[in-house]
Formats: structure tokens, sequence, C-alpha cells
């Protein structure tokens, strides 16, 4: 499979009707999706293993990671709404997913590697919801990909860092959030994102 062709793939899913402002439930674009799962996929991380999506939304990377041949992958979120979207795209595609409608912290299997679009802890009632993400990640598999804004990406790698993990990549985008919600003034917003790879030393 080419790159292009995983993220027409992943551009058919689904996307959620109504979103909750407090989750941060914006939807990763198919072309960035496709891009850190395709680098994921050429460092060895998905073909063979058991890939995790905490905060899995309507299943973007997980679904990405079976088409990729991941061995096994687990799909979580604590909405029971979404999680059902993904399931009827698994269907879709004929692939095998592990669902788990909870808490991430609540969480505790064990995998390979977490591939994972958390929330960015940009509302204030979130703040600092992506850090919870990234010490599960740390404390269930060997290596994560995950997306973060970019002014938190310097606490974010001071926190792997403490954890004896180390960031062995950066990558950054332009995330467009599309207007959804009330208070959202512009019709496209973009925002600077960072994908950090990280890795257990």
């Amino acid at each position: 499979m080419k790159k292009k062709d995983l993220e027409i793939l992943l551009e058919s899913i689904e996307k959620p009707k109504e979103i909750k402002a407090e989750l941060e439930q914006y939807t990763t674009p198919a072309s960035i999706a496709a891009d850190i799962l395709w680098t994921a996929y050429y460092n060895g991380d998905i073909e063979n293993k058991i890939v995790i999506d905490l905060g899995c939304g309507t299943g973007i990377f997980a679904i990405g990671s079976a088409l990729l041949k991941a061995k096994k992958v687990i799909a979580v979120d604590i909405d029971e709404k979404l999680v059902a979207i993904a399931k009827k795209e698994v269907e879709k595609f004929g692939i095998n997913i592990d669902f788990y409608v909870m808490d991430v912290e609540e969480f505790n299997e064990k995998g390979d590697v977490v591939i994972m679009n958390p929330p960015f802890g940009a509302q204030y009632a979130n703040r600092k919801s992506d850090r919870k993400f990234v010490m599960k990640a740390m404390e269930i598999s060997k290596a994560f990909y995950s997306l973060h804004l970019k002014e938190s990406v310097d606490f974010i790698k001071k926190m792997v860092e403490k954890n004896e993990w180390e960031i062995l990549m950066e990558k950054e985008y332009k995330f467009p959030i599309k207007a959804s919600l009330p208070f959202h003034e512009k019709r496209v917003a973009y925002y600077d994102v960072v994908m950090l790879y990280g890795k257990r030393k």
C-alpha cells in the first residue's frame, strides 16, 4: 500500500456529527494520520506489533494500524458514541480491533507502541490532559507517536526524559480545526502541532 492509498482509505472514515468541547474531540486529518502511520510503519513500529490508540475517537489511527498489518490493535476512548462509529468502520474495512470504552487512566493492557492524538489541553477544563495520555503511553508500551500543540512540546519532552525515555523525532504540522462549536470564530483555524516519537531508553 502507498501512503496516498492509505490516506484515501482514512479519509473515508465517518466523522462525528457532534463533538464534545470538553473532550476536545477534533478529528485528525487523514493526511496527518497517514503521514504519522507511515513513519511508524517504516520505523518498524506497526507491522506484527501490538498497537494501542489512546483516545481513539472514530478510530483513524487504530484502523490505519490494522490496515498496515499490526499483529493486534487496541483502541480506547471514553465516548461510547464515537466508539460505535469506529466499530461500524471496522466492519466496513473487514479488520479486527479490540475496543474499550473507558478513561485512559484506567486502561492497563500492555502493547508495543501507542499511536495517538490526545486532547491538546487547550480548553480550560481540560488543561494538561495531554500529559496523562503520555504518562499512560509510557506505562503500557515501549514507544509512542503523539500529537501536541507546539507550545506544549518543551514541557512534554522534559516529562518524557524525566521518566527515562527519549524523544527520537519531532515533526511539525498545521492542524486544521473546522468551526464546529458556538465559540469558534473562524470557519477553519490552523494550529501548529508537533508529532513526538518517544522510546523507552
